[in-house]
């Protein structure tokens, strides 16, 4: 991609318990969050309609990854029922990658996910 890009973003949240496994802390222990889940989508170049994606799109594919971790407890859903921790960085990569299976084109890419643990606590996964 050129240093010059359109960039859309969907924001939309989850509830769900966690404990993250081999830590020490407060973590430990099954806890929730109330998960703000903001999803970037980018592209150079918009279609035919002026637009890069309809906003549409975006949100009802992330609205599915919600859907699947919405008001569970993440250690027993897969992929975060063996060894990898539903940790904040986990699931922001998670959601990614699930939004990026449902949306990515030639045309644009998912190209960043944040996941807001708390009102001043964030992870992120994205592209370079």
């Amino acid at each position: 991609m050129s240093n010059r890009f359109y960039e859309v973003m969907v924001e939309t949240q989850f509830s769900a318990a966690h404990a993250l496994r081999h830590y020490r802390g407060q973590g430990e222990t099954v806890h929730g969050h109330n998960w703000r889940i903001q999803v970037f989508v980018r592209g150079e170049k918009l279609d035919e309609n002026h637009i890069l994606v309809d906003f549409r799109t975006v949100r009802e594919a992330t609205e599915e990854v919600m859907h699947y971790l919405d008001h569970k407890h993440l250690n027993e859903l897969a992929p975060f029922d063996k060894e990898l921790n539903p940790s904040t960085e986990n699931i922001a990569a998670f959601v990614f990658h699930q939004v990026s299976a449902r949306i990515n084109t030639p045309h644009c890419q998912v190209s960043l996910v944040r996941a807001w643990e708390t009102a001043s606590t964030m992870a992120a996964y994205g592209l370079s």
